[in-house]
Formats: structure tokens, sequence, C-alpha cells
């Protein structure tokens, strides 16, 4: 403790030289803790777009193969199915039908391959909390041969609500179709997920693959937590549940339904297996800018830790070098070699815990200011950060990992300069400092 109050008072004493090093590690705390927050940001836009547009918590979908190398990402008798995934997981607070299929949308001009999501409005409580329309209502969806498109599909395609498009695509029986169908709303962007896909009217969809009514794309099973811990537990239960119910079922593979196809239709084998994956898996093409941005985060303050570190350890060796009679005097009347080297590095210890300190707390509440003001963004990185404006949500784990880490950085950079202070001689610095 005497040790620790040496330090606290070396420090005040120099106040000047505090308040430099300590404000440019404050910043470098603030920022990786605001780019944590960015990327934590994105991590809850990638959950709540990913179970809006394109997954529930837990999917069970899969393939039906009328002949070997024809495969079709629907799962048939799905009611049946409803009642086993029922039972296996009680605590699931949904359980939503959704279509799927891949198509060439064709406008008057230009045409795009995306995915289809065939809904039922009044099903999808949660579409509505995460769409921003541009133009049109999302309650045209009830319509037969209606579909939804976002902003940049629309530009594409050169169309607007109330033009038409036509979908073009195979059924699973190997045939060619076509459906003309109404554009009733375009919908600003939502980050990458909404690049891929666009939504039909369920019923229509079902139609246009020629499918009955008791066959979907996916059943969508939602649960009281998003964390991927229990999802994946759940995930592994239900796995247990469909093979111990008779189900055939796909060895787990972590990719979107589409990246399958390929791998499936080169198996030998005719009729449905079920494909169960997690929210993630079905956006892993996207996920990876999540797992970028953190990375990118602790790289960029290690760099400046690294810049600001030397400046710290010059600064440290030329202390040691003024307060070269003090060290004296302190060996003189009895002082260890070991407290002085503990003294120094408590100073250095100090100084990045209240520094860090400060620039974390200062960190937070900007991030909560910026994301209050709710700053839209280009669409450009609009692509990148998964939203269209900037959310900033910095956790409590992360601060405090954050904390802990440039502490340890910068009481770590003081060990060199401490070494140097506990190795003089008290004769040999008394004599320096005369």
């Amino acid at each position: 403790m005497m040790l620790l109050r040496i330090a606290l008072l070396s420090l005040w004493q120099a106040r000047r030289r505090t308040a430099a090093l300590g404000s440019a590690i404050a910043f470098v705390s603030a920022l990786l803790v605001m780019m944590l927050g960015v990327s934590e940001g994105m991590n809850q836009s990638l959950i709540e777009s990913s179970t809006t547009l394109a997954s529930g918590h837990v999917n069970v979908a899969g393939f039906f193969k009328v002949t070997a190398g024809a495969a079709a990402p629907v799962v048939t008798k799905s009611k049946a199915l409803t009642e086993v995934i029922r039972k296996a997981v009680p605590e699931a607070t949904s359980i939503v039908p959704r279509g799927r299929g891949f198509a060439k949308v064709i406008g008057d001009r230009s045409s795009m391959l995306l995915g289809l999501t065939g809904i039922t409005i009044d099903d999808d409580k949660g579409l509505a909390e995460v769409i921003r329309l541009k133009e049109g209502k999302l309650e045209d969806l009830r319509k037969p041969n209606s579909v939804l498109l976002f902003e940049d599909q629309a530009a594409t395609l050169d169309v607007r609500v109330g033009d038409a498009v036509t979908l073009s695509a195979p059924t699973p029986r190997g045939t060619n179709n076509t459906l003309d169908v109404t554009v009733v709303a375009v919908a600003r962007n939502v980050g990458m997920m909404s690049q891929f896909f666009v939504f039909v009217n369920g019923a229509s969809l079902q139609r246009f693959y020629q499918l009955n009514d008791d066959t979907t794309g996916a059943l969508q099973v939602y649960l009281p937590s998003s964390d991927l811990e229990v999802v994946k537990e759940v995930q592994g239960r239900l796995r247990e549940a469909l093979t111990a119910a008779g189900y055939q079922v796909l060895d787990d593979d972590p990719r979107a339904f589409f990246f399958k196809i390929e791998n499936v239709n080169r198996e030998g084998w005719t009729g449905q297996k079920l494909d169960i994956t997690n929210w993630h898996d079905e956006v892993n093409f996207v996920a990876w800018t999540v797992d970028l941005m953190s990375a990118l985060s602790f790289f960029l303050a290690i760099v400046l830790l690294a810049v600001i570190g030397v400046g710290i350890m010059i600064v440290m060796w030329i202390s040691v070098r003024g307060r070269t009679r003090e060290i004296g005097t302190l060996r003189a009347i009895g002082m260890q070699r070991t407290s002085v080297l503990a003294m120094f590095v408590a100073e250095g210890f100090l100084l990045g815990l209240i520094s860090t300190l400060i620039g974390t707390v200062f960190g937070v509440v900007l991030a909560f200011v910026v994301t209050a003001l709710r700053v839209p963004l280009p669409v450009e990185v609009q692509f990148v950060l998964l939203s269209e404006r900037l959310i900033i949500i910095p956790t409590a784990l992360w601060a405090l990992r954050s904390l802990g880490f440039i502490t340890a950085v910068v009481t770590a950079i003081s060990i060199g300069p401490a070494f140097l202070a506990a190795r003089m001689k008290p004769v040999s610095a008394m004599a320096h400092a005369g």
C-alpha cells in the first residue's frame, strides 16, 4: 500500500507528463471500446436481420430429391414434423413455416438471380420491426402474386411499386416454370443481408413450385434467447429427436442452404432428408464481417499502443534519470531493489489503470450518445455494418477486457525502466545527483 501511495504522489508531482501520457492511453481505450461496440452493434444487427429475413434461431429445413441428381430445398409433411418439433423444443416461442427457393427475377431492363422467401405476412410479426419501407405497404403481401423488393434490387431491375416482374425457376419435378408477380412494396436496404433475398406471398410461391399445402421450404423455430450456445444446445437436441422419430437427417454443415445444393445433388439418394441449422449457419457468408471488425479493433489498438508504448518507455527512462537522487536516497535508507522495482511498476500500473478507466468511461458514454443520435450511414457503409444507422453497443464484458488488456500492456512497458532504477547503487546514484 505504501508503494502505491508513493507511486500516486510521484504521478501527481509530474502532472504535465502524467496528463500527456494519460490522455494518449485514454484515447486508445476509448477508441477500442468504440470499435468493439461497433462490432457488437453489427452482431446484434446481424442477429436481428437474419432471424427476420432469412432464418429462425434454429431451422428444420432439408432437401427432397425426385431423382438422385435433382434436389429441391423443401420439407414434405410439414404439419407432422411441426408436432415433433413442439415436443422436442417446448420452450420455442413460435414455429413459422417459410418457403424457400431460387429464381431469376426479370424486370423490363435487367434481371437478377435472387433467393425467394415465401411468407404469410400475418404469421411474421417480427418482419415489420426490421423492415423500413421506402414505398408501398407491407400488408399488401397478403395479395396473391405479390413481391417485396429492397431498394437496390428495385433500382437494378428498374421497377417501382405497381410494376410487374417475372420469376423463372425449375420446380422440384424438374420442369421450368414462370410466374408474373407485382411489386407491392420496396424496402430500404438492411445491410448486406438485403442483397440476396426477396419476399413473396407464401401461397403464390407454393403454386409457383407446384407444392401442396403440407410442403414448405423450412420450419423456423424461434427461441427466447439468441445466444449461440443456447441455440446450438437446442439444435443438437432437435437433431437427436428427429433421428429418433425416424427422419433422415443430413450431417451437420454450417452453411446457408443454397451453398449445399451442389453437394446434395452429387449424393446418390432420393426422397427426403432434413437439415438442421441455426441462424449463424444461414448467414455465415456475411457473419465474417463481425469477426473481422473485432480482429481489426484489437489490431488497431495494438498498433496504437506500440506507438504510444515507445513514448511511455522513453518518458519513463527520462523520469528515472531525473529521479536518480531520490532513488539513491531511498536505497541508502534501506529500500531493497525489489521495492524500487515494484514502486516504478506501480507507477506504470496506476497510470494505465486510471487513464484506461477514464478512456473506457468516455468511450461508453460516447457510444450511447452516438447510438441515440441515430446517425444515418451511406449505402456503401450499410453494406458492411449491416445496418442503415450507426449502432454502437459497448458491453460490460468487452469494456472490462479492454480495461484489463491496456492496463496490462502499460504495466509491462514500465518494467524496463523499473529494472534500470532498481539496479542503481546508492553511492553511485547519490554521487551522480550531486
